[in-house]
């Protein structure tokens, strides 16, 4: 658990900072323990549940109750199955755009810090060459926004600290 009493999620360390949780007074219709987060992120499941607590995300419960993924598991093929199952079904995802791609590195998943504008990808030089040598020009890159559209979307490899990144727009 963290200080602020969340499950820690080492393939998304600060998902309050990155909008996949938010405050909420009501208590956990899964676990019925009172709530301080509830998950705002998407949901890939047969039916439409109420969000869950983040307990209920770290420990797998609420995946295994309605057969649910918090994130597509196509951008993990190749990994080891357990390290799919963590992510998709034991980490919370994040909202994007269009489908969400989750980055890797090292043969394992990255870390989601969370989404970024141009100006907060000045300060992960890696992460911005990456993107630039995709679409060629900054032009493009200046209009990335945090909450706008085209929105960057920003990983660290957990092994060696590569700063990845990568975009979608509505």
């Amino acid at each position: 658990m963290t200080d602020a009493g969340l499950p820690t999620f080492r393939y998304h360390p600060d998902p309050v900072g990155s909008g996949s949780f938010e405050l909420s007074p009501a208590r956990c219709p899964y676990c019925g323990v009172d709530r301080t987060y509830v998950y705002t992120g998407p949901v890939y499941a047969i039916d439409e549940p109420d969000p869950p607590c983040p307990r209920c995300i770290a420990d797998g419960s609420f995946a295994a109750r309605f057969a649910a993924e918090f994130t597509d598991a196509a951008a993990l093929a190749g990994l080891d199955a357990d390290i799919i199952d963590e992510v998709t079904r034991r980490t919370p995802g994040f909202s994007g755009w269009q489908q969400e791609q989750w980055m890797t590195h090292c043969d394992d998943a990255a870390a989601f810090l969370g989404p970024v504008a141009y100006e907060e990808l000045l300060s992960h030089p890696q992460a911005l060459e990456l993107l630039r040598s995709e679409e060629g020009s900054d032009d493009w890159l200046q209009g990335l926004s945090r909450d706008g559209s085209p929105t960057g979307y920003l990983f660290r490899c957990r092994h060696c600290g590569a700063e990845l990144a990568n975009w979608d727009v509505d």
